[in-house]
């Protein structure tokens, strides 16, 4: 989020932090040997489905309090309806027309809180929500010792950036095919969160299947 302090012990990606907690069972530490942060104050910064998620994780690894920071109204928040209902049914708090502009740090580097100013809502922006715009002189402090970041992913330059040939569209996300998931570069099917931008497994299974019948459609008859 390129904020002052982001990078204090304590602040986890929600990428970082779920696949830790589950998919490397961090959950059962130390039966396996995967240490993760067990916040007692905990802030999720995102109002998405992936936010959601990290917050009632939180709230399941023994957190005293956890809230979820999100800078528009609760009309617009992303997450599909049964998560939010779910996500409040576990005493998760919504703190709305909020936004976090720096985190604060002890003598040691680890988080001990955050600034947040609060916001209103402007003019629909170019996604046809409405624009949040800040709330002159209403900074304030929400103590905190572990923050989850979930506010949207980009795509890794790294496969791209060695892929010169291969066509991008303006947020860096390979060109391809709906049907067959071919790409500008002959033999490269692609396919997912890096054509379409942070989806669902679903989507991206079925791009792995549609992908893979044209493979072999190339291989039998040609690109």
């Amino acid at each position: 989020m390129n904020l002052p302090g982001e990078n204090l012990i304590g602040i986890y990606s929600a990428n970082e932090y779920l696949t830790r907690t589950n998919l490397m069972k961090g959950y059962l530490f130390p039966k396996y040997d995967t240490p993760i942060a067990k916040g007692k104050n905990v802030v999720v910064l995102g109002a998405g489905n992936v936010a959601m998620d990290s917050a009632r994780t939180a709230m399941r690894l023994g957190a005293d309090s956890v809230k979820v920071v999100y800078r528009r109204s609760r009309e617009e928040m992303p997450a599909r309806e049964e998560e939010l209902h779910h996500a409040q049914q576990e005493q998760i708090e919504f703190v709305l027309l909020t936004n976090p502009t720096q985190f604060f740090g002890d003598e040691n580097g680890r988080l001990t809180g955050m600034e947040c100013l609060k916001m209103e809502l402007g003019e629909p922006d170019a996604s046809g929500r409405r624009r949040p715009v800040p709330i002159e002189g209403s900074e304030f402090r929400i103590d905190c010792d572990l923050v989850v970041v979930s506010v949207g992913s980009n795509a890794n330059p790294l496969l791209t950036n060695a892929t010169p040939d291969m066509a991008l569209n303006r947020w860096g996300n390979i060109v391809a095919d709906p049907v067959t998931g071919k790409t500008t570069k002959k033999g490269v099917w692609a396919g997912g969160d890096i054509v379409t931008g942070a989806a669902t497994v679903i989507l991206a299974m079925g791009a792995g299947r549609a992908a893979a019948n044209s493979m072999h459609d190339y291989l039998t008859i040609g690109w």
